[in-house]
């Protein structure tokens, strides 16, 4: 649950979780729809078909993952043009572990029955659950080796946390089903993860829950607590000005709609779900078109895919610190209430959200908010996997674009040292000059450490104005989706424009084992024909999975996308470099893409639009 790099591939067919609307919502309680998230009594539902066919008197089962098995694409659009019929069965896909095997179940939730019971024999393990990363981490605080280590150093067993670490796969043949186990001291702060307890190399047999390696290397200095708190209240002088806030905005007129989980709001319409591995999915969304009377679809579903972040420590304690945050951690799992006017603008609706624990019984996740800022719509979720907050926004305006961006902060994940300045390390002094800093790879030099690379960063001073010249982006490209069937009035194929962010790509060798479980990130776009199976980019089972069930996999049959019904997959990512201003708490790192209509009307979407309704402010006057 720790980060550096993180490259998110966002597949144009998805679902969600956070989001707010500004103004007050109309509520409208409707049928179900073929798309809506697995409520608490089918959890529920679930939990009963299953333990009834596995009775826990028999076997040792937990629930890894459920979630909505969602119908084929032609089902869910055929049952759309007429609504008024019966949806299309509701069934879930459900990843257990049983009696040390891991099954995938299709439960049919009109029949009450499993339809479907498949032993997964391949590479890699599901999803883990919350509990058993709690019991590992327990399990750990009450070895006694570790006791020792912890009274050798001198700690308080009363102040120690601990949290479990997936372990990544590097060429072994047979792998377990285990966690490592990091640790870290209180005594004086919140922030953790600004004091790690190194050294000490734990693991944990999920199937056994045992700790089956245990290693204290030697004893590293223990960072200082003094100023690694970030809590407001634990802030002492001297202070800066108080900021000065906007006031409230105030409710308009107009209410946006939410019926059942589809929200209407301005020319925009789409359904909202929320899923354990991946949190926010944005469904069917829809803009209308006034000169054709009628909603015309821009994305059928959308979902963050999945995460990669990989540390760049090769040493022994660290090299196996790659994490993927969807397929190993769940960022459903890990969503977070956000705090009004603080993550969300007054006015706020708050929404509750679902997942099945590793009892198969829903667990509520408290107050998912949704809000309305100004005249766009903008769908958040914020979840936190150790050390690090992702702010995901999907902004929907209503001149027909859709914008992504993706918030980067938290804490930083620092490791021991006992360097207390930089000039321990190495020596070189400057004047103002302009410094280019680039990422490079590496390779790993000791033979006995299973990583093959690590990326570190190289300083180039500018000598003349020319050295200071850089190209971003080396061509002029654009990138548009487009139906070859359909055109406009001037003969224009309708379609939709990728405007991506600032790009980021691997670093990692090509032939390094977390690399390869990676290899989504290997290019920034990807097109692939529809298939509802694909939609995970890491894989199904990603815990310890060695890349052989991942978007470059699939990519690799070549098959054709002209004309088809095809799926656009746009990987981000960000190289975090830490400064000073990181300490103790991490500014906001910002990146993302905008999906903007091109062709798509007649002409420019907001013309037609009407206005809102100006409001009385304090202190703000018209001519």
């Amino acid at each position: 649950m720790h980060r550096k790099q993180m490259a998110s591939t966002l597949k144009l067919a998805f679902l969600l979780f956070s989001i707010f609307f500004f103004l007050s919502p109309t509520f409208i309680t409707s049928k179900p729809h073929p798309l809506d998230s697995l409520t608490p009594s089918e959890f529920t539902l679930i939990q009963s078909i299953v333990s009834q066919a596995y009775p826990s008197s028999k076997y040792k089962l937990t629930f890894q993952y459920v979630g909505l098995d969602e119908p084929e694409k032609p089902v869910v659009k055929s049952w759309l043009s007429k609504p008024t019929t019966k949806p299309p069965p509701r069934q879930a896909l459900v990843m257990l572990r049983l009696n040390q095997q891991s099954h995938e179940l299709i439960v049919d939730l009109s029949k009450r029955s499993i339809i479907s019971d498949k032993i997964y024999d391949g590479y890699g393990y599901p999803l883990l659950t919350a509990e058993e990363q709690e019991d590992a981490a327990d399990l750990a605080l009450k070895h006694r080796p570790f006791l020792a280590s912890i009274k050798k150093r001198g700690l308080n067993i009363s102040e120690v946390v601990c949290s479990p670490l997936t372990i990544g796969w590097y060429g072994e043949e047979k792998s377990k089903r285990e966690l490592k186990v990091s640790c870290y001291y209180l005594d004086g702060t919140a922030n953790m993860y600004l004091r790690p307890i190194e050294e000490i190399i734990m693991t944990v047999d999920l199937e056994k829950m045992k700790v089956t390696e245990y290693n204290d290397k030697s004893v590293s200095p223990m960072p200082k607590a003094e100023g690694t708190d970030y809590r407001p209240s634990k802030q002492t002088p001297p202070f800066g000005p108080r900021l000065n806030a906007a006031p409230p905005t105030p409710t308009g007129q107009t209410p946006f709609k939410i019926d059942g989980n589809v929200v209407s709001w301005a020319n925009w319409k789409f359904h909202l779900g929320f899923d354990a591995r991946v949190g926010p999915v944005i469904s069917l969304a829809s803009i209308y078109d006034p000169d054709k009377a009628k909603y015309r679809q821009v994305v059928y579903r959308s979902f963050i895919s999945e995460l990669f972040v990989p540390y760049q420590d090769p040493t022994e304690a660290w090299y196996h610190r790659t994490f993927f945050d969807c397929g190993e951690f769940g960022f459903g799992i890990y969503a977070v209430s956000l705090e009004p006017l603080n993550d969300c603008p007054s006015g706020a609706v708050f929404i509750d959200g679902y997942y099945a624990g590793q009892d198969g019984k829903p667990v509520k996740i408290p107050d998912i908010r949704e809000a309305r800022p100004e005249v766009s719509l903008v769908v958040r979720m914020v979840a936190t996997v150790g050390n690090y907050d992702y702010i995901l926004d999907w902004e929907f305006k209503p001149s027909g674009s859709i914008k992504f961006g993706v918030g980067l902060t938290g804490v930083l994940e620092v490791k021991a040292e006992p360097y207390s300045h930089i000039d321990e390390i190495k020596e070189e002094v400057y004047d103002n000059s302009f410094v280019k800093t680039s990422l490079v790879t590496r390779r790993v030099k000791d033979k006995k450490i299973p990583r093959k690379s690590y990326w570190n960063v190289e300083h180039e001073t500018a000598k003349t104005e020319a050295d200071a010249r850089l190209k971003l982006g080396l061509k002029a490209e654009e990138f548009l989706v487009v139906n070859p069937n359909k055109k406009t009035k001037p003969g224009n194929k309708v379609g939709y424009r990728l405007i991506p962010g600032s790009a980021a790509g691997p670093l990692l060798a090509a032939d390094d084992y977390p690399q390869i479980r990676a290899a989504f990130t290997n290019y920034n776009v990807w097109v692939t024909p529809y298939n509802k199976s694909e939609k995970w980019a890491g894989g199904r089972y990603v815990d310890q999975s060695r890349g052989d069930d991942t978007l470059q996999v699939w990519s690799n049959r070549n098959r054709g996308i002209e004309n088809r019904d095809i799926v656009l997959w746009y990987t981000m990512g960000f190289h975090h470099v830490p400064c000073q201003e990181d300490f103790p708490m991490m500014p906001t790192l910002s990146g993302g893409f905008e999906l903007r209509p091109t062709n798509f009307f007649e002409y420019s979407a907001v013309l037609k639009t009407k206005a809102p309704m100006h409001l009385n402010w304090p202190n703000c006057t018209t001519a």
